[in-house]
Order: C-alpha cells, then sequence, then structure tokens
C-alpha cells in the first residue's frame, strides 16, 4: 500500500476509493476548525498555533479547516499537512506538506482516519485455544503461523481477552499504540485527536475487522497494493493518561452541530433559506447518525490544558 506504486500513490488519492467525514460534508471541517478555535482559547491565543493535519490524503481537512477559521485565527496558524503521498497540485501555499510529523506542535494534531491504517499483525486461536499469527501470501491466501509471543501475547491477553475457542480473531494493536503515543509526544501544549472505526475492550470483533476497499466497495484485504487495508482501532487501548474515548455523534454535538430539522415556518417566509438549513441538517444527521459515521470514535488527548470538548 506504502511502496512506489502502492494505493496510497495513486492519483485519485484515497477518495477515490472510500468516503470519509471531510468528504461526506463541509461541516465536518467546520466543526474542526471550531475546535481548533477552543485550542487557541484555552493556550491563550498565542502568536502561532500550529494545525497537524495527520494522514491527511490530499489535503480536503486542512482546507477546509482554514477556509472555515476567522480572518486573524487563519493569519496566526501554521498549517501542516502529514501524508506520504506527494503534494497535490494547487493546494494552498499556506500549508506546509511533510511525510512525518513535526517535532514540535503547539496547537491541534487531528488525525482522521490515520490508525486504522497503521499495520497490525492478525491472530487468530488454533483448535487448542493458542492465539497464532496469521500468515498472508501475496494472493490474498491465508494459514496459521507461530504463537504469538512476547509483547503482542501481554497486549492481547490486556487489551482483547476472550474465551479460548477455535477460529476466534483479534488485530494486535499495540503498533497503533506505539505510533499514537509518537505523535502525542510531539504536542508540546495542545489537544491531539484521532478520529476512527473503533472498538472498546467491552465490545470487540471476535472475528477481527480486518478488510479491504477499493472504488468505494468492500473486497478482500490482498496485500498486493491494489486496495485499501484496513482494521478498526482498539482506541481504549491507545489512550494515554488523561485521554478519553467518545463517539463522533457527541464530539461534533459538543462542537456546535446538531442536526436539528430547521422550523417548518421558515419555509413560508423564507423558501432559500429553508433548503439551505434543510440541506445543513441533513449533512449534520449524515456525521452524527448512529449505526454510521456517529458511531466512530474520537480519542481526545489534551496536553497541558483542559478537555475543549468537556469545557466548551
Amino acid at each position: 500500500m506504502y511502496g512506489p506504486g502502492g494505493f496510497y500513490h495513486r492519483p485519485e488519492g484515497p477518495a477515490g476509493h472510500f468516503r470519509t467525514s471531510v468528504h461526506a460534508s463541509p461541516l465536518f471541517a467546520r466543526a474542526v476548525a471550531e475546535l481548533l478555535r477552543r485550542v487557541d482559547e484555552a493556550l491563550g491565543r498565542p502568536a502561532a498555533l500550529d494545525f497537524v493535519d495527520m494522514a491527511a490524503g490530499r489535503g480536503e481537512l486542512v482546507t477546509g479547516v482554514l477556509a472555515a477559521l476567522p480572518a486573524g485565527l487563519a493569519a496566526r496558524t501554521r498549517a501542516c499537512a502529514v501524508e506520504i503521498a506527494a503534494r497535490p497540485a494547487g493546494l494552498d501555499h499556506r500549508v506546509e506538506w511533510r511525510a512525518e510529523c513535526p517535532r514540535a506542535v503547539t496547537g491541534l494534531l487531528f488525525a482522521n482516519e490515520w490508525l486504522d491504517n497503521v499495520p497490525v499483525e492478525v491472530a487468530e486461536t488454533d483448535a487448542s485455544g493458542v492465539w497464532r499469527r496469521v500468515l498472508v501470501a501475496r494472493d490474498g491466501s491465508e494459514r496459521l503461523g507461530e504463537p504469538v509471543a512476547g509483547a503482542d501475547a501481554e497486549w492481547l491477553g490486556r487489551w482483547w481477552p476472550g474465551p479460548a475457542e477455535e477460529g476466534l480473531r483479534a488485530e494486535v494493536g499495540r503498533p497503533r499504540d506505539t505510533a499514537w503515543a509518537s505523535v502525542v509526544g510531539r504536542v508540546e501544549r495542545g489537544l491531539a485527536v484521532a478520529v476512527d472505526y473503533a472498538h472498546t475492550a467491552d465490545a470487540r470483533p471476535p472475528f477481527g475487522t480486518l478488510t479491504g476497499f477499493r472504488e468505494g466497495r468492500e473486497t478482500a484485504p490482498v496485500p498486493d497494493g491494489s486496495c485499501d487495508i484496513t482494521a478498526h482501532v482498539a482506541l481504549d487501548a491507545c489512550a494515554l493518561p488523561g485521554g478519553r474515548v467518545l463517539t463522533q455523534r457527541d464530539a461534533l454535538r459538543a462542537l456546535g452541530l446538531a442536526g436539528v430539522r430547521p422550523p417548518l415556518a421558515l419555509a413560508t417566509t423564507d423558501p432559500a433559506a429553508y433548503v439551505r438549513a434543510l440541506a445543513t441538517a441533513g449533512e449534520a444527521a449524515e456525521l452524527t447518525a448512529p449505526g454510521g459515521l456517529g458511531d466512530f470514535g474520537w480519542l481526545v488527548q489534551p496536553v497541558g490544558l483542559d478537555d475543549p470538548l468537556a469545557t466548551g
């Protein structure tokens, strides 16, 4: 996926294959801009405020956030997009494009659907209930390998406990814990947020979540660079002290995105405004819908300030 000619270097970008909250509605970027504004307030309005867009795709989120900021705040914001693909043509000149997270961040680091693409080992229980690594050939065929041992076994014991029945599956999320800790460690003061398909220890999927996506459809996760390969994230395992996990529905509502249908009387007094408000309500409803985008997890990690989603 990540090498030359791999999935993430295709010219159409991820948006050509799957739809994230960023692609669903500009309201998502506006909500992130509001979160950045709250972080700015909590930091005392520093002369320079960082906004880091991890796994930036083709820069859709950072572009939308800059457009939604008040002029004065936009002028103080240092926007940085972190992505392994090349800088897209026509991207706002104010956005720094880089392959790695900056070493020091004061502001908001926002990782939308990044952790689900940090590679993890897949494990399956054999006939004796022992966790074994799942080995995958280039054509997608699988077989069980050696038993899971060491730190990975300890991770499974703590974060993916369950009955020792044959055929159960788990994704060993330890590399994601490490990846998240590494970027949170770059935040000197501010807030780090990871948004992803997620599950917690009280509801781990018994057969795992590994899958592939190509051209808007779910497909077999064949490791040949032809599709996106993803698995949901154990966000509770990633959380560092002081962090918390909430649903996207609750996070966006805390940021003022309610998805409330406009009053019908507006259709009579101002039909055009009613249509606009109805469209906005529909987009907000999609971003917060149970069973859909609203069930995404938000891991919120404050560093040196109070949680802006709790105090906003």
